[in-house]
């Protein structure tokens, strides 16, 4: 049976917001709502309790940390985007986040909320991965490479909050997806960071979960240029298959999205 009400409490701090995601095991948070709402509405979450943690306004800021970019975890897409630090340390990121929806949802969703929902269409999880970012909650910190775990799952314990994101300041990068056009998500996006001799690509859209390609990440290692990758693929069984596109559509998708992405890392 579908329950037909849920209680709702707000948050005055984050330590309030702990105590209760502890005292309600089937309780979900409310940041922006712009994927929490959507799935009530599918009666795909049928929480007991919705905690909204918007008014916490400690978490929504944009601070630079010599060569880090730190963001609260309640920060908007649109203050991502217009952001003068973020748009002067990792441009692709902003540009990322201008191209997220529309209007209305770039003005309620969160960084924090989109990471932490990890939707495999979604596109900051892929920036988080590209960059090798850290994510702070009220209890760790956690690499990228650790934080994403499956469709829709992250490491985060039940009750875990994301408070900020610390991204590594890189000397290029590029975003690039292929849009759904009714809802913008990417199917898929490539989201590509090189410093030093180093390089990584992370994708997202295309698969359940976010990943990275390493075939791609040592080649471009070698050569940051877009026909370094020309001949690398990625496998199509992995890709997923949808009434968007096929699996076989992504993985073609993954490529042409990726070498967008190089051009754009190179200006």
């Amino acid at each position: 049976m579908i329950p037909a009400s849920f209680v709702y409490h707000k948050a005055a701090s984050l330590k309030e917001a702990v105590a209760l995601l502890a005292a309600l095991p089937e309780a979900k948070l409310l940041a922006g709502g712009q994927s929490l709402i959507a799935a009530m509405k599918m009666r795909l979450a049928r929480p007991s309790d919705v905690i909204d943690i918007a008014g916490l306004r400690d978490l929504s800021f944009v601070r630079r940390e010599r060569d880090r970019l730190v963001i609260g975890a309640l920060t908007t897409h649109h203050d991502v985007a217009v952001s003068a630090d973020v748009q002067g340390a990792i441009p692709a990121l902003a540009q990322l986040a201008e191209g997220i929806a529309d209007p209305a949802v770039r003005h309620m969703g969160t960084l924090g909320g989109s990471v932490a929902n990890n939707d495999p269409a979604a596109d900051y999880p892929a920036a988080v991965l590209a960059l090798g970012a850290s994510v702070r909650t009220t209890r760790r910190t956690v690499a990228a490479d650790a934080f994403f775990t499956g469709m829709f799952s992250t490491i985060l314990e039940p009750d875990e909050i994301v408070t900020e994101i610390e991204f590594p300041i890189p000397e290029r990068a590029g975003y690039c997806k292929f849009r759904n056009p009714a809802s913008r998500y990417a199917m898929p996006g490539v989201f590509v960071a090189a410093k030093g001799k180093g390089a990584r690509v992370a994708v997202t859209g295309a698969a359940p979960s976010v990943f990275r390609v390493v075939d791609m990440e040592a080649a471009l290692s070698r050569r940051f240029a877009t026909d370094a990758i020309a001949d690398i693929s990625v496998a199509v069984e992995d890709m997923t298959s949808d009434l968007h596109a096929s699996a076989e559509y992504r993985a073609h998708l993954v490529t042409v999205m990726a070498r967008r992405a190089i051009q754009a890392a190179l200006g």
